[in-house]
């Protein structure tokens, strides 16, 4: 069982910029792929991107493509998301997960391990 924690949440204005991260006490948590999710009120939960556990390959959904960036530290144990350029349409709860069978895909059943989430919220 690896436990992770998503910090770094919070209120911006549209147009502003927030970074997540998610972090890990074990040291297994570097040898897996990481995944980002998000999900609205009355939505299903969705991909957002996603990290190779060697962080040289990464996905990322169509609607965050060139505003979302996904990195990872694995001498620290973090994985980050950089959002810039945020949207109304951003607001979500975002859960970082991960797993060995998660491999850089964007299916959530693949990720075994999640987080409790962490909200954001994009005023406009």
């Amino acid at each position: 069982q690896v436990q992770v924690v998503e910090s770094g949440g919070g209120l911006v204005q549209a147009g502003g910029s927030l970074r997540l991260s998610c972090a890990a006490a074990d040291r297994t948590f570097r040898h897996y792929a990481v995944g980002w999710f998000r999900q609205a009120p009355g939505k299903e939960r969705e991909s957002v991107a996603a990290i190779s556990w060697t962080g040289s390959n990464t996905y990322y959904a169509d609607s965050v493509k060139g505003r979302f960036t996904i990195s990872r530290d694995n001498a620290a144990n973090i994985v980050y998301l950089q959002m810039n350029s945020l949207k109304s349409e951003d607001t979500a709860v975002y859960y970082c997960a991960t797993g060995p069978r998660a491999a850089t895909g964007r299916d959530r059943r693949a990720y075994d391990y999640w987080g409790q989430g962490t909200q954001v919220t994009v005023s406009s």
